[in-house]
């Protein structure tokens, strides 16, 4: 033993006992499930349990994906907070469920298997197992036995149950609502709804009837153009692509194709997730992120006449169609095959042909030149617009003017109708064009006086618009719907920005669709009590390696090499026949989308969950509440794609009947993140941050300097600190409290390992006001403490009460401190030190779970009643006022806190006697509580 060593007592509160401690607890809490959260049936029901029948509060946090690298210190920043927070809530009274998973499908496990050989399936159960010890570590009171990884056969068998009712349902527009398809076949056989060629239903092959209702179902499969990355060996679904056109994994090129793909109708809830926000207790970025994407505008589609048929475009603006001078398809339009002519027309400018000889021959060099670009170069607003004409005209239905019909690389085919009118005069993209062009430029809206730019997109009255002349935007377009619904050239629509989600994948580690292909080539549904489908073993599991700027590649899935599972015979009811199974698999957010049912009831084996345990967990409290869990904590970064996707899934479910919350969750909360500094050196690379040295206010790597820079904790910057080092250095309560305290919880904080020591400190003081440090025997005293104290005492309990109400953590840590420092200052009477004790569980529980011992008490602290003021003690007995003269402070008095405002002023008037030299004052004002100001 050292000297240094030989001085500590052999009781003091270190690392090393914190681990002992930490550990013992954890072992104690595993072994008596002391955070098992009851049912009110099922399994899991415990009519024992000292929480059943009281009321409930359902808490979670956005389950992570178990990456090797393991957590680092900004990782369980919200795992913490959510943890405090519950544990405070199970000792007012409440029963808790917080429950914790592992998105565990998805690109990186396979990448990485593809690098190494080791199949996915152990890399992410050797993840889950590193990250579960680590929340262990932490001290998280999980329910247990309500983990799931979205891997786990038994859990994505209900995964593929959901996709089953989603695709085995369609969305009636009568009812506003999700209905079985069995319904919609019902219609059809009654006669109630006629097919698209009004033949009668029962003149129909059953492959012409499947086809129809396959066309209703909110999952269908659809050839249409979408996002191929070459580099992944998958396609992407938009939300997946960054701005610039790469992809959000990987930042692999990303071009567009024509594929046959699953895709979910969302669109078909645009409305309702755009309008149920407004019962939602989330942050308003989310909110206004939401409504962005889903996008819904008003406006009419309308149809161009052509000698192949009309174009169809939709519009926000029909009021400014008689701006109309030309219009333009997307390059990849089906209808641009069938309108180009074989020679160019008569008179045509030599600008608008490309310098090609045939509109063929420029159509197919202009494509080629679309085609090398991304979607976010074709739409950039400082890109020269290009284009070229296809060599024919529409008319313009208004007015009869014939337009000439353009493709340029600005109109994308999977936006809209892949097709806009041009409105050079209120567009300032059309204005540049048609000045490239030398097209037709008409104002129809008339500018401000003053007006001097280009195109005008704002309110005033139509000008040039025939009819429509003189009225403001709103009515203009109101009375040019009706006329274009009159004379069937249109109609008045709402669209939405929102797209269908795009369901495929061609991948390998993702759930199997239960979904078989029969001699038609359609789509059949595996009967429920053949799930799950289960991803075969292969022998590759990665896809085939492409060229990542080779936009020409063919995809080709890992299942699809594996011809004895692709090919099979099954008996789905009428014999048994060949079927070829369908070889995409499901996305990564498949599995987020519902894990908040399974949490629930994951037991179950009959049903993905019991609607009893629903409807306790998550089901509406008041009349127009939306249900859903009572709190949600995640990144911010989820706001859109997983938050929408589990949206659309939930009132799927809920249209169907199988729950009784429409919304997954009632409130959400954004944690912020942890940042930290990272280190470049002269070529601008990134150096590992722990070995930076600095010395003489530089800072150096190897003895060469490099230069200093923030940002978001990460293996990218290399300044990861991981909870592991933490927990063996300081101890997991101090590394608790620590990050409890470094800022609000919404807000992103720099970390400083430095001064995690505070936090340890913090914690030592109370294990020194308990135990005492030569003989480990407590020290606290059965008499009461002064009247001082006691009145803090009470200010504290209040305060941290509504401090963990509002998630404010910082604060009520800082209000521990102080009560802690005022407890080392007098005699350590159990009346304060025991509520101390309390208050302090839910940020470092172990700690206090060993004082709670010490201090003579058996079991766990978990359940014990938290501390509740005396309301008589938060009674201020006096009242500090300042006293100023002429708007200047010049006394202080202090009266009690009852004085009249005559003694109030009194005592003022005193105070300041001699600054006012005699004078009498002009006026004197007494502001209750709080100051009094006098005039001379």
């Amino acid at each position: 033993m050292s000297e240094a060593e030989a001085d500590i007592p052999p009781f003091r509160y270190t690392a090393a006992m914190a681990g002992e401690i930490e550990t013992r607890w954890q072992n104690y809490w595993d072994e008596h499930g002391t955070f098992h959260a009851p049912n009110p049936s099922g399994p899991l029901s415990d009519p024992d349990h000292p929480r059943a029948g009281a009321p409930k509060l359902y808490v979670m946090d956005m389950f992570p994906y178990p990456s090797g690298q393991g957590l680092h210190v900004g990782h369980p920043l919200g795992y913490i907070g959510t943890d405090s927070y519950t544990r405070y809530a199970r000792m007012v009274g409440y029963n808790v469920l917080h429950p914790m998973g592992f998105d565990a499908f998805g690109l990186p496990a396979e990448q990485y298997a593809v690098q190494t050989g080791t199949h996915p399936r152990k890399t992410t159960e050797e993840n889950v197992e590193r990250y579960r010890a680590q929340l262990r570590r932490l001290g998280m009171a999980y329910d247990n036995r309500r983990t799931l990884a979205t891997t786990d056969v038994e859990y994505y068998r209900w995964t593929q149950w959901i996709f089953l009712q989603i695709f085995n349902s369609w969305y009636d527009p009568e009812h506003k609502r999700a209905r079985p398809i069995s319904a919609l076949v019902l219609e059809y056989e009654k006669g109630d709804r006629v097919t698209p060629d009004n033949r009668a239903w029962e003149d129909l092959t059953d492959v012409e009837r499947r086809e129809i209702i396959d066309a209703h179902r909110l999952a269908y499969v659809s050839e249409a153009p979408v996002n191929w990355c070459p580099g992944l060996g998958t396609v992407l679904a938009n939300e997946e692509v960054t701005p610039d056109g790469r992809s959000e994994r990987g930042n692999y090129p990303v071009f567009k194709r024509s594929l046959k793909q699953w895709m979910m109708r969302i669109t078909a809830y645009g409305d309702r997730l755009l309008e149920d926000l407004d019962g939602l207790d989330w942050p308003d970025k989310v909110k206004a992120m939401q409504r962005n994407w889903i996008g819904r505008s008003t406006g009419a589609h309308i149809g161009f006449p052509t000698a192949a048929g009309p174009i169809h475009v939709f519009t926000t603006r029909p009021d400014t169609i008689f701006g109309a001078t030309y219009a333009v398809l997307a390059p990849e339009h089906a209808l641009v095959d069938e309108l180009v002519p074989e020679q160019w027309p008569a008179g045509v400018n030599p600008l608008w042909t490309g310098g090609h000889a045939t509109p063929a021959e420029a159509v197919a060099a202009y494509r080629a030149e679309a085609a090398a670009r991304t979607d976010a170069e074709r739409t950039s607003e400082s890109k020269e617009k290009t284009g070229v004409f296809i060599g024919v005209y529409a008319t313009n239905p208004v007015n009869d003017a014939r337009i000439p019909v353009f493709i340029a690389d600005y109109v994308l085919a999977g936006y809209g109708t892949g097709a806009i009118m041009a409105v050079p005069g209120q567009d300032e993209r059309d204005w540049e064009f048609a000045e490239v062009f030398e097209l037709p430029i008409i104002r129809t809206v008339q500018p401000p006086e003053g007006f001097d730019g280009k195109a005008y997109s704002g309110d005033g009255p139509a000008i040039n618009s025939a009819f429509l002349d003189g009225l403001n935007v709103d009515d203009a377009k109101a009375e040019i719907i009706s006329w274009l619904e009159e004379h069937n050239y249109g109609y008045g629509a709402t669209t939405y920005r929102l797209r269908d989600w795009l369901f495929s994948r061609q991948r390998y580690w993702g759930e199997p669709f239960p979904i078989v292909y029969d001699e038609s080539g359609l789509p059949v549904a595996i009967p429920e009590d053949m799930l799950p489908v289960e991803l075969p073993e292969v022998d590759d599991f990665s896809p085939r390696l492409f060229d990542p700027d080779d936009a020409d590649t063919e995809p080709e899935t890992p299942l699809s090499r594996k011809s004895d599972w692709v090919n099979v015979t099954l008996d789905l009811g009428d014999g048994p026949k060949q079927y070829r199974r369908e070889t995409n698999t499901m996305p990564q957010w498949a599995g987020s989308c519902w894990y908040e049912l399974r949490y629930l009831d994951p037991r179950d084996e009959s049903s993905m969950v019991d609607i009893d345990n629903e409807r306790y967990w998550m089901g509406p409290q008041t009349e127009g509440d939306p249900g859903g869990v009572d709190l949600y904590v995640g990144g911010v970064e989820h706001a859109v794609l997983h938050l929408l996707y589990a949206r659309f899934w939930h009132k799927v479910l809920y249209d169907l009947g199988y729950i009784s919350s429409s919304e997954p969750f009632r409130k959400l909360f954004n944690q912020g993140y942890i940042q930290a500094y990272a280190y470049r050196d002269g070529r601008g690379l990134i150096v590992p941050a722990e070995e930076v040295e600095e010395r003489d206010g530089g800072f150096f790597h190897n003895g060469v300097p490099v230069f200093q820079e923030y940002g978001k904790m990460g293996k990218g910057l290399k300044n990861v600190v991981t909870p592991d080092e933490m927990c063996e250095v300081y101890g997991a309560d101090t590394f608790r409290v620590y990050e409890m305290s470094m800022g609000p919880l919404d807000v992103s904080r720099p970390w400083a390992t430095r001064a995690v020591v505070g936090s340890q400190r913090f914690l030592q003081r109370l294990w020194r006001l308990v135990v005492d440090e030569q003989t480990g025997e407590s020290r606290v005293v059965d008499e009461e403490t002064d009247a001082e104290t006691r009145r803090l005492l009470h200010r504290v309990i209040a305060g941290v009460r509504g401090d963990m109400e509002d998630l404010h953590f910082n604060t009520a840590i800082a209000k521990l401190i102080e009560l802690t420092n005022r407890a080392t200052q007098v005699a350590p009477s159990r009346e304060v030190i025991e509520p101390l004790v309390l208050m302090t569980s839910p940020f470092a529980p172990h700690l206090a779970e060993e004082l709670w011992r010490k201090l003579g008490h058996e079991g766990s602290i978990a359940y014990v009643d938290f501390p509740t003021p005396d309301e008589s003690q938060l009674v201020a007995e006096s009242v500090t006022y300042p006293v100023q003269v002429n708007g200047k402070v010049r006394a202080r008095v202090e009266v009690p806190a009852d004085a009249s405002e005559e003694d109030v002023r009194a005592a003022a008037l005193e105070a300041v006697a001699s600054s006012l030299g005699g004078k009498e004052p002009r006026k004197v004002i007494v502001v209750a509580g709080r100051m009094v100001s006098v005039v001379v």
